[in-house]
């Protein structure tokens, strides 16, 4: 049985954490799953995405799903709410081997337009500071989730402390988040690309053990990222153009309450799958993973 604390196993959602599950719901049956991944479809190269005035280049090693697909993903197979907001999804590599693979992981795209999001007191920030204040907030809230009978959430720490790029405008970072009743930590990593008119969110949901890896991934797709010409933070007109109520720190604090209590981007912390895996799709991701085998073998 996959016990993956990842995207592959398409196992138990955190968003009994702290909102309730679909009313209803139920999970997909094993060839409905299959069904699903197998008519999913994978680009490469350069991806348009209009709705944000950007574009990805992705290399070789990643494949994007577009809104309508990466909905699929995140509403159908993993049991989200719907969210009109998701751009589309970067996985690595070429297939659906990308979910369903033992370092598998996915990134979901969702674009904010509030402004221009000013960058002049960047290098003022204390991260420290920061994360403290933030712990802060999320003990704070801990009272009402469990009075509202969701599971209490800590955040550990920094998994990688935020960098803002200066020259490219662009953002990272990522935490260490525990949740009450589960045994492995998550692993939360965020970008953020700053235009003209707004930002662009690219967010990755995994287990604590899979830092490196992400990371890795994260990086390679930080330069992907761009917004068109017209559109870009450098483009920003202080004449005509609004700008955002916020500055850098809220983009990475304000994340962890800005809407549904906390983290309702993050769209996919998974259980180890002997604890409560899906089982229809776990058979799903089992099958693709042996037929994927046998295309390479």
């Amino acid at each position: 049985m996959f016990r993956r604390m990842t995207v592959a196993a398409l196992a138990c959602l955190l968003l009994s954490a702290w909102r309730p599950a679909l009313a209803g719901s139920q999970p997909l049956s094993a060839d409905q799953a299959r069904a699903l991944l197998h008519a999913l479809q994978f680009r490469q190269g350069r991806i348009a995405i209009p709705a944000a005035h950007a574009s990805l280049q992705l290399t070789s090693g990643f494949s994007f799903l577009d809104a309508a697909d990466a909905r699929k993903v995140l509403e159908q197979l993993w049991r989200n709410p719907p969210d009109t907001g998701v751009l589309g999804m970067i996985v690595p590599g070429k297939d659906a081997r990308g979910l369903v693979a033992d370092d598998g992981y996915a990134v979901v795209i969702t674009y904010t337009g509030d402004g221009y999001v000013s960058d002049k007191n960047a290098a003022d920030i204390d991260y420290d500071e920061l994360l403290e204040n933030m712990q802060k907030a999320t003990r704070d809230r801990n009272a009402e989730r469990r009075k509202q009978g969701y599971r209490t959430m800590t955040l550990v720490g920094w998994a990688e402390p935020p960098h803002y790029d200066r020259s490219h405008h662009k953002l990272y970072w990522a935490k260490d988040l525990r949740v009450d009743g589960m045994q492995n930590d998550a692993l939360n990593y965020d970008i953020r690309a700053l235009g003209r008119h707004g930002y662009l969110s690219l967010n990755a949901v995994a287990g604590m053990g899979q830092l490196a890896s992400v990371k890795t991934g994260m990086q390679q797709i930080l330069p992907m990222v761009d917004f068109d010409q017209g559109s870009r933070y450098a483009d920003f007109d202080r004449h005509s153009d609004h700008i955002a109520a916020y500055g850098i720190s809220a983009l990475i604090a304000g994340g962890l309450a800005a809407k549904a209590g906390l983290f309702a981007k993050l769209f996919a912390v998974l259980l180890a799958a002997k604890k409560l895996v899906i089982a229809g799709v776990a058979a799903a991701a089992a099958f693709l993973h042996k037929l994927f085998k046998r295309k390479q073998a």
